[in-house]
């Protein structure tokens, strides 16, 4: 793929997550709310048409749980999903810098996240950039628990940084 090629960063924010005793919080299970949201985020990704190549996931277990069952609802698995220590409690600049690591041979990644990372790296890539609607509704959701931003840029991984993308939408299971 060249440098003006069109690429797509999905980020999802983990399901709901329960809080048993004596768990620490990187083990922390999907609630039963977290088991009906997952597959909701895929069957939305699905039906957008939206089928990435390359998954970065955090090793957290709410994160892959998330993401085990969103993955069932879409069309074809994707090439490589990588579960990421880095992702998990990540600042936006931290993600970023996962984010350059991407080889360029993928197109549409999708990032299965925590807040406030996610919140933070939406707002960080597509500033005022984007669909006014979900830039508004962004704004006063902050992320919820199963929520996806739409972000598209061009150019390769490497290139990734604050303000080079823009919000193409932006899903909450609310909705």
């Amino acid at each position: 793929m060249s440098a003006d090629t069109p690429r797509r960063i999905i980020v999802l924010r983990h399901a709901k997550a329960d809080w048993p005793n004596q768990v620490a919080d990187h083990e922390r299970p999907l609630a039963d709310r977290g088991r009906h949201q997952a597959p909701e985020a895929g069957r939305w990704l699905a039906d957008s048409g939206i089928n990435p190549d390359y998954v970065l996931c955090s090793s957290a277990l709410r994160a892959r749980e998330t993401w085990k069952l969103a993955v069932h609802e879409l069309a074809k698995r994707p090439r490589r999903t990588v579960y990421e220590d880095r992702v998990y409690e990540a600042a936006p600049g931290d993600i970023i810098a996962v984010l350059q690591e991407t080889p360029d041979e993928f197109a549409d990644l999708i990032l299965v996240g925590h807040n406030p990372g996610v919140l933070g790296l939406t707002q960080v890539l597509a500033g005022d950039e984007g669909d006014r609607d979900a830039l508004n509704r962004l704004r006063l959701t902050s992320f919820p628990t199963a929520a996806i931003a739409v972000l598209s840029f061009v150019g390769p991984w490497k290139a990734v940084e604050p303000g080079v993308a823009k919000l193409d939408s932006y899903h909450t299971p609310q909705e």
